[in-house]
């Protein structure tokens, strides 16, 4: 037993889970938990907005596949960082939220105290995984390693630990924490592996969708592939989990060239959302379906002919193996079709210009292993299926939150997670303003993310929407912004201007070469985009 104020007693708990790095904002209800991580020599990052922090804790994990941890004062705090919360609950990533409360006296009892919320716990505990109130010290290193346990079993996602602000600074004899082992995985029905099995080998056909809950998978999704000649296709968060260098990782636009003649959907820890719910249009007439899914409440989402509750990796080692025992005969000239809807997919995407003119010298000057982020923008849809993607966890965005304005600030958090990879945050002018005042934070803490502006003085989409389809009354989306390049450099931000693709290489390898957080305004005239998104929401055949 030890003597620890409560704020002491939650950072005992943190570090005893690997946690050395903290996002934060601090104030009065957290006052004990900032000097607890002061103490516990943490690194705490700072930032300029709440939400700005909970996005780089997602950026955090997101990059590294280690839980993220953030640090907001309750209520308007705790709301301000709601949208970087649902967006880990909607890409289930491990982010943790420790934050305050009112005093233990106020309790429940609607005085109208500093950043009261009627009920906080019942308002986390819609958008995250797991949450839970710490009322005294001795409390604290157990409540944190549920938190941590919660966040990493099965079907991960975010959590969020409360505490009084009284209590903060409380001292009691607290246990030392310890790690809790994750919950275990459902172990896969033998029988339903057979019977994917037996639906394999009776497919001429097949194509493999991924999503982040294939992660840890690669290798055997890779090796069953290889196996069926299947194509292995990701939307956005399983991108990387075969590498689109493989002739079997392809892009969306490249898969949905073969999805006429697919007899087989395997989907590996994925929502599907390619195949079954508004992206693509059809399904080809008898169409199979399999699916991999920890978590048992996917699989009444969406009703597959084979549904498997397991953990991904587990379960697709176990399918290699009985597809290798029931046989398994490839088509003919099967991959040279993947390789031909590869070819053709890709010069089709030309089209999509200026976008792909940037997006094609961006691949061309980072290396593997670099990290981008997308932003809702005209270059970050058309980043979706043309900007190729080698590595895991190098290709992230909001997933389907869609939220204007995370890919900046989760850039920063991506960095800090990997201080020796590349990190680029491709944003719109539109949303790049919505966390602007973070050029603060990557100056404070020398945060090197590379960031490309594309500035074209407008939310790009919306005005396109609303010409297209509301004859031409175009409300709120024309922008006037500042100079870029000037309010970058008026933060100590190194930038550069660019007006055309071809300065934009040399602008690119001086950014990546710059000690520091460097930002490129790339002036893009208004309405010239073309639309990206006839590779998104492709048409029927």
């Amino acid at each position: 037993m030890t003597t620890l104020t409560g704020g002491e007693a939650i950072v005992s708990g943190l570090v005893a889970h690997g946690v050395d790095t903290v996002f934060g904002l601090p104030g009065a209800q957290v006052y004990g938990l900032f000097d607890a991580f002061h103490q516990a020599r943490l690194n705490v990052i700072g930032a300029r907005h709440e939400q700005a922090c909970g996005y780089m804790a997602f950026g955090y994990a997101r990059s590294s596949g280690r839980p993220g941890v953030f640090s907001v004062v309750p209520g308007p705090g705790v709301l301000n960082a709601s949208a970087a919360l649902l967006t880990a609950y909607g890409c289930n990533e491990p982010v943790l939220c420790v934050t305050g409360q009112v005093p233990t006296q106020f309790l429940g009892k609607g005085r109208g105290h500093l950043h009261e919320m009627p009920d906080q716990l019942a308002t986390l505990r819609t958008y995250v995984k797991w949450a839970d109130r710490i009322e005294t010290p001795g409390n604290a290193p157990t409540t944190v390693s549920r938190a941590f346990q919660e966040m990493t079993s099965g079907r991960r996602g975010p959590a969020s630990v409360e505490m009084p602000w009284d209590v903060f600074t409380q001292r009691a004899d607290t246990c030392d924490a310890k790690v809790l082992e994750p919950l275990p995985a459902p172990l896969p029905d033998p029988d339903l592996i057979t019977q994917a099995a037996a639906v394999i080998r009776s497919s001429k056909a097949p194509m493999i969708f991924v999503g982040s809950g294939a992660i840890e998978a690669r290798d055997e999704i890779l090796e069953l592939a290889e196996m069926i000649d299947a194509p292995v296709v990701a939307f956005r968060s399983g991108r990387g989990i075969v590498s689109n260098a493989h002739e079997l990782g392809l892009t969306m636009a490249a898969a949905y060239k073969l999805w006429p003649k697919t007899d087989l959907m395997i989907g590996i820890g994925s929502r599907l959302e390619l195949p079954t719910m508004s992206r693509w249009p059809y399904r080809p007439d008898g169409l199979k379906s399999i699916r991999i899914d920890i978590d048992p409440v996917e699989m009444r989402r969406f009703i597959s002919d084979t549904a498997i509750v397991a953990d991904a990796k587990t379960a697709t080692a176990d399918l290699i193996e009985a597809v290798s025992k029931a046989g398994y005969s490839k088509t003919a000239g099967r991959r040279a079709a993947i390789r031909e809807a590869t070819a053709t997919a890709l010069a089709d995407i030309q089209s999509i210009q200026p976008q792909m003119a940037y997006l094609n010298i961006l691949r061309e000057v980072l290396p593997a292993n670099a990290i981008v982020t997308d932003e809702l923008s005209q270059f970050g849809f058309a980043s979706w299926y043309g900007f190729p993607i080698y590595e895991p966890r190098t290709f992230i965005t909001s997933g389907y939150q869609g939220t204007l304005g995370s890919g900046f600030p989760t850039a920063l958090g991506a960095k800090v997670a990997n201080p020796d990879k590349p990190v680029v945050a491709i944003t719109g002018d539109g949303g790049f303003m919505f966390g602007v005042q973070e050029l603060a934070t990557a100056v404070q803490f020398n945060i090197g993310v590379v960031t490309l502006v594309f500035n074209n003085n407008a939310y790009g989409n919306v005005r396109r929407d609303q010409r297209e389809r509301f004859n031409g009354r175009v409300v709120a989306s024309d922008l006037v912004n500042p100079d870029f390049v000037k309010l970058a450099e008026s933060f100590g931000v190194a930038a550069a201007r660019v007006t055309a693709p071809d300065q934009f290489k040399a602008a690119m390898e001086k950014a990546l070469a710059h000690d520091g957080p460097y930002l490129i305004s790339i002036e893009v005239t208004r309405d010239s985009e073309v639309s990206p998104w006839a590779f998104i929401h492709p048409p029927k055949p």
